[in-house]
């Protein structure tokens, strides 16, 4: 890790961050995993902290800074406590940037200033029960009433559901003549029309709140319309390589913090009278997985200083999500194993670990589709460049 390189600032930031989490976060991870739902109160302390939203202006809350490093200094501490499933990082850099690219100023005053401050709670909503990966099967639609638009259609499997104020809806703007024209539409607590369904029961990642959305006749006003309510399906797309490289950090992070957690049992279960770390194949297996961490984590460091730059590609985003999502998940079934009986208990971390880890090679655009955009690119004419 000593190669990596971050400013005093963001090891300022980093010590402060860990601090936050060990002492606001951390104790309550147990109840908000029994609860299937953060508190609410955890978003306004980071707020008050300076711990959401790092990128926006002064003007509306924030620092201003746009390195990326700052994010990734919260997904690496976030899970090297094992508070991830707070996934604040989904509030801040995934849904909090649409209303800083597609939105007006008129939006960015209304709406900014509570997202940085963690009164408004952020959530996107694209995925349906019959559209995931493909967008364009959407059938959410939204019909332009003159001074509103009327919003009809459901969501599911959507983080932050239950606690969010502002949902980013994504919706079908003219479904008979054009399947990608879609609108983005800024769904607000309280609108008439507007519900959710049950919180979702997952696998894992327990305390991250997951709900189906549903909107009937929800009157969306003109004010509340990102950008042309014809091309957010573009918009969309251009968000999805930050999507793929904040996926590939988070999931090095949880790698190597599961690494930790592993040699350190190794190091301390006997067996045969003689600690499992002194076999051959332990170190062999730790070996080969200490390797791939670290030279996957070098190639997502280069993405984020390409992303810091405005260079980072789909390709090399979807790169960074494939191989970081299938090395993670190696690194958490070998630690299951390694730990025995032990790693198929809840109260060993690996284990929670394990099964909110499998969801990674879904999310995001399936691995699948990961090679799918990889695979585009090899044969197009235009490979050759993408490796000057």
């Amino acid at each position: 890790m000593s190669m990596r390189s971050f400013t005093d600032d963001q090891n300022l930031f980093r010590t402060a961050y860990r601090k936050f989490l060990e002492q606001e976060v951390a104790p309550h991870m147990e109840r908000f995993r029994q609860q299937g739902i953060v508190d609410r109160e955890i978003f306004k302390k980071a707020g008050d902290q300076g711990f959401l939203m790092i990128w926006p202006d002064e003007q509306y809350g924030g620092l201003g800074d746009s390195d990326f490093r700052y994010e990734q200094i919260i997904m690496e501490e976030n899970a090297r406590a094992e508070t991830s499933e707070w996934f604040s990082t989904l509030h801040s850099r995934l849904v909090g940037p649409y209303l800083q690219r597609f939105g007006s100023e008129e939006q960015r005053q209304r709406f900014l200033p509570g997202c940085v401050s963690g009164e408004t709670i952020l959530a996107v909503a694209m995925t349906e029960p019959d559209a995931g990966s493909d967008l364009s099967g959407m059938r959410a639609h939204a019909k332009d009433m003159g001074d509103h638009f009327l919003l009809n259609g459901s969501k599911t499997y959507i983080s932050n559901g239950i606690n969010a104020d502002l949902v980013v809806v994504a919706a079908k703007t003219d479904p008979e003549n054009n399947p990608y024209s879609v609108g983005l539409f800024l769904v607000e607590r309280g609108m008439e029309g507007f519900e959710r369904g049950r919180n979702l029961d997952k696998m894992g990642m327990k305390a991250q709140d997951t709900a189906e959305l549903f909107f009937s006749n929800v009157q969306i006003p003109k004010e509340n319309v990102l950008g042309d309510p014809s091309k957010g399906f573009y918009y969309l797309m251009e968000g999805l390589a930050e999507e793929r490289l904040i996926a590939a950090t988070g999931y090095m992070a949880s790698a190597r913090h599961a690494f930790d957690l592993t040699r350190e049992f190794v190091m301390e279960r006997k067996v045969f009278g003689k600690p499992l770390a002194a076999k051959q194949n332990t170190q062999f297996k730790l070996a080969e997985l200490d390797t791939e961490i670290d030279i996957m984590q070098v190639y997502v460091d280069h993405c984020i200083t390409l992303h810091n730059e405005g260079k980072l590609t789909a390709n090399m985003a979807a790169k960074a999500k494939l191989q970081a999502s299938e090395i993670q998940w190696r690194m958490m079934d070998e630690g299951v194993q390694l730990h025995g009986g032990a790693g198929y208990m809840n109260e060993y971390p690996i284990c929670r670990m394990f099964t909110g880890s499998r969801i990674n090679r879904i999310l995001a655009g399936s691995s699948e589709i990961m090679k799918l955009i990889i695979s585009r690119d090899i044969f197009s004419e235009q490979y050759k460049s993408l490796l000057d």
